[in-house]
């Protein structure tokens, strides 16, 4: 019988209590928790803003963080990005409506040539996570796939992936066409695989080499600061 009492009854917390309890949820990759969270405090009168940056990205903070640490792995991170996703996809047609400021939004696939999709795939929840717009083109991406995506969806950050080192080099082609087209300087760079280093990063012409999921949230968020800082100054 004592299950039945610790039973925690969402709709009884107060909001406070509600949201602690999104983030233990999240953290343990509760969907259906998740999105009857996200449904109350919409009952309740929050804005899908507020719902999304202190609920759901709030709760992915913390497990970005334990991932960075080594404390999570990646199938207790895919497990949260599953929940986060479940929430998203109750405030992704509301946000749209309201017109919600965006953190940014991201193009990202793994390069021509290579068929890995893990890490990329958590990337791409982890910056979901952090509040960013996510256009995943999958594997296999030519050139003018990136470039065409980066176009049509007004995008302020590409991210390639590479698992192979034979597919490493294209992501070089990829940034010296953007460099051709004088399109280079209009995007925040992003690139990770396991194979990939800082010195292949800044050797290829990338902003940027991402180790992980976290450190890749992170760093986009520094340079859309930079940017939005660099716009407000101009």
């Amino acid at each position: 019988m004592a299950d039945e009492d610790d039973e925690i009854i969402l709709s009884e917390l107060d909001d406070d209590e509600l949201v602690q309890q999104m983030f233990d949820d999240l953290y343990d990759g509760l969907k259906e928790e998740i999105e009857e969270g996200v449904n109350i405090l919409l009952d309740r009168g929050w804005t899908p803003y507020d719902v999304l940056t202190k609920a759901l990205v709030g709760g992915m903070t913390i497990v970005g963080n334990d991932f960075r640490d080594g404390i999570l792995f990646v199938p207790e991170v895919l497990l949260a990005a599953n929940a986060m996703k479940g929430g998203m996809a109750i405030l992704k047609p509301l946000l749209a409506e309201t017109g919600a400021p965006r953190m940014g939004k991201m193009v990202i696939g793994t390069v021509k040539g290579d068929i890995h999709d893990i890490g990329k795939n958590l990337v791409s929840m982890m910056m979901e996570g952090a509040g960013f717009e996510v256009v995943d083109l999958g594997i296999n991406n030519p050139v003018e796939k990136y470039l065409d995506a980066l176009k049509a969806e007004d995008a302020d950050i590409l991210g390639m992936s590479a698992l192979l080192t034979t597919t490493m080099p294209y992501m070089k082609v990829v940034i010296d066409t953007m460099k051709e087209q004088g399109i280079r300087d209009n995007y925040i760079v992003l690139v990770g695989g396991a194979p990939l280093n800082e010195e292949f990063g800044r050797a290829i012409g990338a902003d940027a080499y991402c180790r992980d999921a976290a450190v890749a949230v992170e760093t986009a968020k520094q340079f859309i600061a930079r940017k939005h800082n660099q716009m407000a100054a101009g």
